[in-house]
């Protein structure tokens, strides 16, 4: 009687995990589309390439003039009209440019970083926003990303949901 008891205690468990696991909705997105085709996210590309092309513009400036102060102390050396002394300082204020050169580079890269992350900050989040309102509202309880998806049902794609939801 205690092992049928048991049993019967078992196969209650078993159903019950089942029904939950089958009221479970589960959805995808493809969010990469969906960024894609926002035109805040082209704008954001468009600014973030023209502050690029701005930056390395500097850079290369600098590098071109650091070339040609360079080709310049080196034929001032060739022609021997600069004293040991002044190669050495010339050398020296031509290291901290070249210095200086790398600083800025660094900076540049730092600055496009930072200035993406701004200019993307609120784009992911009215994504994500509307991927939470369009999985309230459908009951999904989890929605992945079609990218690190290894197999999904087209009728779990709510990819169409959410861009209705951001006027897509």
């Amino acid at each position: 009687m205690k092992k049928l008891t048991q049993i019967a205690l078992v196969a209650v468990l078993v159903f019950a995990a089942a029904a939950t696991a089958s009221a479970q909705k589960f959805g995808y997105v493809n969010s990469a589309e969906i960024l894609s085709e926002l035109p805040e996210m082209k704008a954001a590309e468009s600014n973030l390439e023209g502050l690029q092309k701005q930056l390395q513009k500097r850079g290369q400036a600098m590098v071109q003039t650091f070339e040609a102060d360079y080709l310049a102390l080196q034929q001032k050396v060739q022609e021997g009209t600069l004293a040991p002394k002044q190669q050495q300082e010339e050398a020296a204020k031509l290291e901290a440019r070249q210095k200086e050169i790398g600083d800025f580079e660094q900076q540049m890269v730092k600055d496009l970083q930072d200035k993406r992350a701004e200019l993307l900050e609120p784009i992911y989040k009215s994504v994500n926003e509307a991927i939470a309102a369009v999985a309230k509202e459908k009951g999904f309880l989890f929605i992945f990303d079609q990218q690190v998806l290894l197999y999904g049902e087209e009728s779990a794609d709510v990819s169409s949901d959410v861009k209705a939801k951001l006027g897509l």
